[in-house]
């Protein structure tokens, strides 16, 4: 037994050196979610039609950053890769490729924002009996919000390339500025307080374009100031490598396809919850994600410390280290996923406190909703794991035909199924189709067993 232990268990130096690369990325995200719990706090208090306007708009917002840390992936797994080998050519390479897709976004993000946002955004409010008073708060938000599509994209393209060379201590401090910053303007804006103009859901949105705008500009002074090894001159940004940009491209895609696949079907499925009642239901279930966001920051920490780990050892060539190390990741995710069970059933004694001022049947949903995702954090914790591991050697393939194939082909004709056929409220709705991650985590299994991810892509792709 003490040998088999051992086997799946790293010396503690190891997980020292994870958690070191883990736990700031975590406390950024903590903060960040921390702020997003005050502003949902603030708006809250506008009552539930103003808090689901504000939340059904953020699920565009949602897409887009989902879309910008899936092409931050895709570089990030040669960035890494490259850092391992010290191939700064290569890292910049990786980083101009972020900039490039990045952009790509800004005009079907510019058509949802400005020329029709109410369309979209009625989508995910079919059958809800208060679409028509939500919509009217979403669009006066999602206006507003369209500025910071652009400084947002540089500012996660910079951040991701310092965490992919394993700095984790510059955007630490620069979110702690920006989301500090959120959360003055959201207490002045919102209320109007200190003279400032009463503007409430206009207020939020002005706040986080400030915030985002603040933080762009200190990454851009740390990026010029520093020049990381993926710095790029202005005017060198297009000198672009095509064999390698399309072989990043390549793996991108995939990545891409199983991360939009993901988002498409939580926005689709999030429409379905939000069909099951009035304002009560959306603001129920958006407020549990604000609440459940404070244990999920175990989850991109986990995952970006797995990839700079494996992919920097895959980079070096060291191979057989890299089989070594997955055991350990995998294993210690494992423990981490069943204490943040604890950490999770905690928060729900913050739901009463924060969502007060939201009806009583708003925080029923949003109580039952934590406690279930905390209930689920050892699964996801793994599947995670299992992704990370799977991206830092270059197989995107086990996410998009395993992770999305499942989605499409099993998941989402559940909750159809459900949906249509049954009365089950919004909370089971989302168990039924949840479970199907338990079948992925197995499935991952025996993909991982194959080995397919044991590469060094800085010597197959240059």
């Amino acid at each position: 037994m003490a040998n088999n232990l051992k086997g799946l268990f790293g010396p503690g130096e190891f997980y020292k050196k994870a958690l070191a690369i883990a736990v700031p990325i975590m406390l950024q995200s903590l903060i960040q979610s921390l702020v997003s719990l005050v502003d949902n706090f603030m708006v809250s208090g506008l009552g539930d039609v103003s808090m689901s306007g504000v939340n059904v708009a953020g699920q565009i917002l949602f897409v887009f950053m989902v879309y910008m840390n899936a092409i931050c992936m895709s570089g990030g797994i040669f960035l890494t890769q490259y850092f391992g080998a010290k191939d700064e050519g290569g890292m910049q390479q990786a980083f101009r490729f972020k900039l490039a897709l990045g952009f790509a976004a800004f005009v079907p993000y510019l058509l949802v924002c400005i020329v029709f946002p109410r369309t979209v955004l009625s989508w995910m409010l079919i059958g809800n009996t208060q679409a028509e008073l939500i919509l009217d708060e979403a669009e006066k938000y999602i206006r507003i919000m369209f500025w910071m599509g652009l400084p947002m994209t540089l500012s996660v393209s910079i951040s991701s390339s310092m965490r992919d060379m394993g700095n984790v201590k510059t955007p630490l401090i620069i979110t702690v500025i920006a989301t500090l910053t959120n959360t003055l303007f959201n207490w002045l804006l919102i209320y109007g307080n200190l003279g400032f103009p009463r503007l409430e859901v206009r207020g939020a949105a002005f706040a986080t374009v400030i915030a985002r705008t603040l933080e762009f500009v200190i990454f851009i002074v740390v990026y010029i100031h520093t020049k990381p090894a993926f710095f790029v001159r202005a005017k060198d940004i297009l000198k672009i490598n095509g064999k390698l940009f399309w072989e990043i491209l390549k793996k991108s895609v995939l990545v891409l396809f199983c991360e939009m696949v993901w988002v498409a079907s939580e926005t689709i499925t999030t429409a379905l919850y939000n069909g099951r009642g009035g304002a009560d239901v959306v603001s129920g279930m958006s407020s549990s994600f604000t609440i459940a966001n404070l244990y999920f920051v175990a989850l991109g920490g986990i995952y970006s410390a797995t990839g700079v780990i494996l992919g920097r050892t895959l980079g070096e060539g060291n191979l057989d280290g890299a089989r070594q190390q997955k055991t350990w990741l995998l294993s210690g995710s494992a423990v981490f996923g069943v204490v943040m069970v604890g950490f999770g059933l905690a928060t729900t004694l913050l739901v009463p406190v924060v969502f007060s001022r939201l009806s009583e049947s708003a925080v029923s949903i949003c109580r039952s909703m934590v406690t279930l995702m905390a209930l689920l954090m050892p699964v996801w914790m793994y599947l995670n794991t299992q992704m990370a591991i799977a991206r830092a050697g270059g197989d995107t393939k086990m996410g998009a035909y395993t992770d999305a194939g499942m989605t499409l082909f099993i998941m989402l004709p559940i909750v159809f199924v459900l949906a249509k056929y049954t009365d089950v409220g919004p909370v089971i709705l989302y168990c039924g189709v949840k479970l199907v991650d338990v079948i992925k985590l197995v499935i991952f299994h025996f993909w991982l067993k194959k080995e397919r991810w044991l590469k060094n892509l800085t010597v197959q792709d240059t």
